[in-house]
């Protein structure tokens, strides 16, 4: 009797390491990343700075024209002046998504608007999957329209 319990259990805690290792479809990540990242992006349209701050990873890195802004504070503090105000100054939505086979970090592109819905420019982003189901962003970098 103490034999077979004790198979059972070391059969239960086999299917389970397996069932953690199982990995999800690229698609089903890409679909993940996807809907982070329009959400981060509604936080604008919404004027929700404090929901920007939750999609921002402790290590972000935003690339600027002269520099990098480093760590979670310093995006921060240097795009709260595009959450102040009643209008959005401007907004982006993901056009493509790719991630890495271990599924764990993607990469998202796409345009930038004004806030009369003209293209500006095009971003792009590398998410990490910081936690089951939680990705933050890592490195962004937004850039001018050169037409």
């Amino acid at each position: 009797m103490r034999l077979s319990s004790l198979s059972l259990i070391v059969v239960c805690l086999v299917a389970a390491a397996a069932a953690g290792r199982a990995r999800v479809s690229s698609e089903d990540v890409r679909s993940q990343v996807m809907a982070h990242e329009r959400a981060f992006a509604a936080t604008m349209a919404a004027r929700d700075f404090e929901g920007f701050g939750r999609y921002l990873s402790p290590e972000a890195v935003f690339m600027t024209g002269d520099g990098a802004l480093r760590g979670k504070e310093a995006v921060q503090k240097a795009w709260r002046r595009y959450y102040d105000g009643a209008q959005p100054p401007f907004s982006w939505e993901p056009e493509q998504v790719e991630v890495v086979g271990s599924g764990t970090l993607a990469y998202s592109t796409g345009p930038i608007r004004n806030a009369a819905g003209r293209r500006i420019g095009s971003y792009n982003a590398v998410w990490r999957l910081e936690a089951p189901g939680r990705w933050a962003v890592v490195f962004d970098r937004g850039c001018d329209c050169r037409e």
